[in-house]
């Protein structure tokens, strides 16, 4: 026994010797390939003027590449490191397994850098199918690894898993309803990146800046970022307002209220001034003859009472300046909907409804040309004899008493 000792560790000390200097010769030949390969491979791709090989210098596809060095040297000298030669076969085969999965990811990777310069790549965006194939990718590469260093087969343990399929399938329900989901969405065009979108009940309300296989990412307008699983967009609702912008109009429907007590028949002093109101004039002209026509066809005298016969009135005129005014306004839409209406009476006054579009659908332009039509429409409430309705303030009450 004493005779063995000396005998065995002499022959594990030499292998083991020999074995770390393969690792050594594989790590410094892995080291200057490296280093020669990715400086060529830079001064290329800043002389070309293709941007392909530009991706593939981002995603480090050639550094990928030389990373199968080391474990080809060593599975090519692992039969000169003695006892050690099978843990240097394994760990070469486990490497190649690995790297080759690196290398798919990384040109899948490239694929998707290359897709998204084209503009088609924001109506079938890739990426979440692209990482769902690298996750199959790593998967497989773990369980050849595992394989290899078990000398099992590879269908053995996948025979194995189907009897775990009903955990997995509880694991990763979520993720499978969010692929299944984000393909639905992105074959129904349901949202592509650059809408803009709203989900009021998970605090969306912004542009999507990017669709993944298992979330859609949304920017906010406040500049925070939100992420929602895809499978919620077809189970709850959500506003896209994609169509609003391809129809080069974006709608404005606000209301102001009017305090009723100042709705009244329009006297012969106040249809005098609006006749010289030049987007007026033609419609006072004309629902004057009107009137005396037909008060002349069913024979009622128009001076005993205000009731006999058609009158105009201040809201009614109003409503008529408000709809010439936006006729002639450059930035509202005249091949759209347009007009004013009146709404149901409230305890806040009569609503009136302004209802058309601005031709530019950009957020803070379109604000501007709201913002300025209601500027003219309160200011010109006053002309025709109407009031707006508003609460009174504490210091008006106070004047009061």
């Amino acid at each position: 026994m004493d005779k063995v000792r000396p005998f065995l560790l002499k022959l594990y000390g030499y292998g083991f010797v020999k074995a770390l200097g393969i690792l050594l010769v594989s790590l410094v030949l892995w080291g200057i390939a490296s280093w020669v390969l990715k400086g060529i491979a830079r001064s290329i791709a800043k002389r070309t003027k293709t941007t392909i090989d530009d991706a593939f210098v981002e995603h480090n596809v050639l550094g990928i590449l030389v990373g199968y060095v080391p474990f080809v040297v060593m599975g090519l000298l692992a039969r000169f490191a003695g006892s050690f030669s099978y843990f240097l076969n394994k760990l070469s085969d486990v490497g190649i397994a690995l790297t080759t999965a690196l290398l798919i990811s990384s040109l899948l990777s490239v694929l998707n850098s290359v897709y998204e310069r084209h503009p088609i790549s924001k109506r079938w965006p890739i990426r979440g199918y692209i990482q769902f194939v690298k996750l199959i990718v790593y998967i497989a590469a773990a369980i050849v690894a595992v394989c290899i260093l078990i000398n099992k087969s590879p269908w053995s343990i996948l025979s194995g898993l189907g009897a775990l399929s009903a955990v997995l399938m509880l694991v990763f329900r979520h993720t499978i309803l969010s692929f299944v989901a984000t393909f639905q969405v992105l074959y129904q065009d349901l949202v592509q990146i650059g809408d803009w979108i709203e989900m009021p009940k998970y605090g969306v309300d912004g542009e999507v800046i990017d669709i993944t296989f298992s979330n859609l990412v949304v920017r906010n307008w406040d500049n925070t970022v939100v992420a929602v699983p895809s499978y919620k967009l077809l189970e709850d609702s959500f506003k896209n307002w994609r169509g609003m912008e391809q129809s080069g109009g974006r709608r404005i429907k606000r209301a102001i209220f009017i305090d009723q007590s100042s709705i009244k028949f329009c006297d012969e002093q106040m249809i005098e001034k609006f006749r010289k109101i030049h987007l007026l004039k033609a419609y006072i002209e004309e629902k004057l003859r009107e009137i005396e026509e037909d008060a002349r066809k069913r024979g009622v005298n128009l001076e005993e009472s205000p009731l006999n016969g058609r009158r105009l009135t201040n809201i009614g005129t109003f409503r008529v300046y408000i709809e010439e005014y936006l006729k002639v306004h450059p930035m509202v839409r005249k091949d759209m909907t347009l007009m004013v209406r009146q709404l149901a009476p409230t305890p806040q006054g009569l609503p009136l409804e302004v209802y058309c579009f601005v031709a530019d659908t950009r957020w803070v332009p379109y604000e501007k040309v709201q913002a300025d039509i209601f500027d003219h429409i309160l200011a010109s409430v006053p002309e025709f004899g109407l009031r707006i309705f508003q609460f009174p303030s504490d210091t008006a009450v106070k004047k009061v008493f």
